[in-house]
């Protein structure tokens, strides 16, 4: 098998027509991921990504790996039956909630007004080989939580992802994309791997806590997709990399 020296990770959240930061359309969704399977790509779980990062071992060729952040119901309803038929996988991070939300709702607690996954539905999408990790607990920025409770969004969140779904939460990902050292520091010593939002693909020099991925809010539609899995892509990456970065800049 041919290797890569670097691979991306797409980033998703909703799968619907909404037009904000969070929706991607499901039709987009499906028919690009089947063109990529048509042309001979295929998926890889996040920890066999990171287990190869840390040996220094080369990457297979057209290969990707897939990740939902929040844990919206679009999930279930339009990217499993897409990824089952394929046969990929991906990991979906999950945001869990407060003690009392847990206690009165089946389902995860509501983001951006949207329907989330309830348990049943996350136990169904486990049985399909979909992993899991950790998103937090409510959903903040949490460089600006103080320590105590910055340690209670991260520890409690992998506990009660583990003890609901019986397996293994290696991942986190950052609420936003944001960390820095202080949260970093807490977020290693109780996960594998955390993926945050820096704009571009994984490589040799990529760290495991702060994994680079490619949101694909800015490859909504069908010919921007289309991107994915081009000899380009990587280009196209640091372009889109460079342009987010000075937005962001000025408009932070």
């Amino acid at each position: 098998m041919k290797r890569s020296q670097a691979l991306p990770i797409l980033t998703f959240h909703a799968l619907d027509e909404r037009p904000d930061l969070c929706g991607f359309s499901a039709a987009v969704f499906r028919d690009g991921l089947a063109r990529l399977h048509a042309e001979g790509w295929r998926t890889i779980g996040l920890t066999d990504l990171v287990a190869a990062l840390r040996s220094g071992t080369a990457f297979p060729e057209r290969t990707v790996v897939l990740t939902f952040d929040d844990g919206y119901q679009s999930v279930h309803d339009e990217a499993g039956p897409v990824l089952q038929a394929l046969g990929m996988t991906a990991t979906v991070f999950l945001t869990v909630g407060t003690p009392d939300e847990r206690r009165t709702a089946e389902r995860l607690p509501s983001l951006t007004g949207r329907a989330m996954l309830g348990w049943s539905e996350i136990h169904a999408l486990q049985r399909a080989g979909i992993t899991f990790g950790a998103h937090s607990l409510t959903h903040r920025d949490l460089t600006r939580l103080p320590s105590e409770q910055l340690e209670s969004e991260v520890r409690v969140a992998r506990t009660v992802v583990e003890e609901r779904t019986g397996a293994l939460a290696a991942g986190f990902s950052y609420p936003y994309g944001r960390y820095d050292a202080r949260v970093r520091a807490v977020v290693q010593r109780h996960f594998d791997h955390a993926c945050s939002d820096r704009f571009g693909l994984v490589g040799a020099a990529s760290d495991p806590w702060a994994l680079e991925r490619i949101e694909t809010f800015y490859l909504r539609g069908p010919r921007r997709f289309r991107v994915v899995g081009h000899a380009a892509f990587p280009a196209v990456a640091r372009v889109l990399a460079a342009a987010r970065a000075l937005r962001r800049r000025f408009h932070p």
